[in-house]
């Protein structure tokens, strides 16, 4: 047993998510910056999303066929390529406004697949580490955390000190070292090559592949609900991160320093939520505990803004929001971990990874031409709102009621004609299979797991 592949992910994962910190503050500001247009932020942010949708939803066959190490080197070369590229232009004097949506066109196509490979490898690395899976997922999400925390602060500093462009170029270097970590670490990782079992691709055997994982997802009430839910918020969040709190910050709040210190600071207590939970969450009911936190990180952060032009008021909400925030993953983890079969993996997770990206264009759009519209506060109260109401799924809809006991076995689709040779999942309670009324955490390797949707917010 070895822990270094699993060291080299989570580093990968740490310099990686730090720099998208860099972009994801970096370029609306540049945005605002070079056109003064909430409208115009609106646009990237939906050109940067919008590719996301459609890679993660063709992705998930590919990525076993290629090798997850493969895909996720080459998916950060590609976006510290597309990142590095913006800046560079800008420098010459040739960018224009289009080609900046289409650099981060391309990197929104290639970043997800990259996040998934190295995501459904985790159960493989944590047996590999001789560790258990439920404790993998707990400090991955930890150290995604808080690289998001130190990328978000590092970003108000620098565009402050010395504009958006040099936060851009970082990003671009952060994207080259996670693609050296895991290319140089995780060779030899069996799970991170391809996989035999992927069989020689066809069209109609992809075809049946993504079926299967859609097919899953549908069957699977609460999975399907969950996937719903988190598609609203991602959506409404999307608009919040792009466009929502650049502008309300650079109109109200001080500028790029104060909003890098507001994520930040919703990054760091979100790290606190993720590790309280881990200490003591699972004493309590799971659907309370995650209705409670879904409303306590989303809605009061647009509220708050829609009526303060102050950091302090709106710097108390962020931290409250991160500490909820920081709860949802390990119990999206924790329910997908018992309910998806090794067989599906990557398929279900680039089906459940769409349908959760499915709204963060239109999200990112809708801010922008609302801000421009109806001004800033109306577009923070009318997302505030509606993020209230979608926050409130989980106690009107029976489903979630699952959340709190032993899920029945899914039922598993037939395999489809002309699919690609062992690409249908393993029957129940075979060797290959998740144990799905498996609650408590499992010994290292035992249980399978896709990624979990999750809130982009968090």
């Amino acid at each position: 047993m070895s822990r270094r592949p699993f060291a080299a992910v989570l580093a990968a994962n740490t310099v990686s998510i730090a720099g998208s910190s860099l972009t994801l503050i970096g370029v609306p500001w540049f945005v605002l910056q070079t056109t003064g247009s909430a409208g115009r932020a609106g646009v990237v942010a939906f050109c940067a999303t919008l590719p996301v949708i459609v890679a993660a939803l063709v992705g998930g066959p590919v990525i076993d066929r290629i090798g997850r190490r493969r895909v996720s080197a080459a998916s950060d070369l590609i976006c510290a390529l597309s990142v590095g590229s913006i800046p560079l232009l800008h420098y010459t004097g040739v960018l224009e406004f289009w080609m900046l949506c289409a650099l981060m066109a391309v990197g929104g196509l290639v970043h997800t697949p990259g996040l998934t490979a190295r995501g459904v490898l985790l159960p493989s690395l944590a047996e590999h580490a001789g560790t258990t899976v439920g404790r993998a997922a707990s400090l991955y999400d930890a150290v995604s955390r808080g690289a998001r925390m130190i990328g978000a602060a590092l970003a108000g500093v620098l565009i402050a000190a010395f504009g958006a462009e040099s936060a851009l170029l970082v990003d671009s270097a952060t994207f080259a070292v996670s693609a050296l970590l895991v290319t140089a670490f995780l060779r030899g990782v069996p799970a991170a090559e391809p996989q035999p079992a992927a069989g020689k691709m066809s069209f109609a055997g992809y075809r049946a592949e993504l079926a299967e994982g859609w097919t899953f997802l549908t069957r699977a009430r609460l999975l399907a609900g969950i996937t719903l839910m988190v598609m609203m918020t991602n959506g409404l969040d999307q608009g919040w991160s792009a466009v929502l709190l650049p502008v309300h910050g650079r109109e109200a709040l001080g500028g790029a320093t104060a909003v890098g210190l507001l994520v930040s600071l919703f990054g760091g207590f979100a790290l606190l939520g993720a590790l309280l939970y881990g200490a003591w969450g699972e004493r309590f009911s799971r659907r309370t505990v995650y209705t409670a936190a879904f409303v306590l990180c989303g809605a009061p952060r647009y509220l708050v803004a829609a009526f303060t032009d102050t950091p302090l008021p709106l710097a108390v909400t962020m931290a409250l929001s991160g500490l909820g925030a920081g709860v949802l993953n390990p119990i999206l983890s924790s329910v997908i971990y018992e309910r998806v079969p090794d067989g599906l993996r990557s398929r279900v997770a680039g089906v459940t990874t769409a349908g959760c990206e499915l709204t963060m264009p239109l999200g990112g759009l809708a801010a922008g031409l609302l801000a421009d519209g109806i001004g800033v506060t109306g577009a923070l109260l009318l997302f505030g709102g509606t993020y209230l109401l979608a926050t409130l799924a989980p106690l009107v809809f029976p489903a979630w009621r699952t959340m709190e006991r032993a899920p029945e076995p899914a039922p598993e689709p037939e395999p489809a004609p002309g699919a690609a040779p062992g690409a249908a999942p393993e029957p129940a309670g075979s060797a290959g299979s998740a144990d799905v009324s498996r609650t408590e955490p499992a010994p290292p390797g035992s249980a399978r797991a896709a990624t979990a949707p999750r809130p982009s917010a968090s």
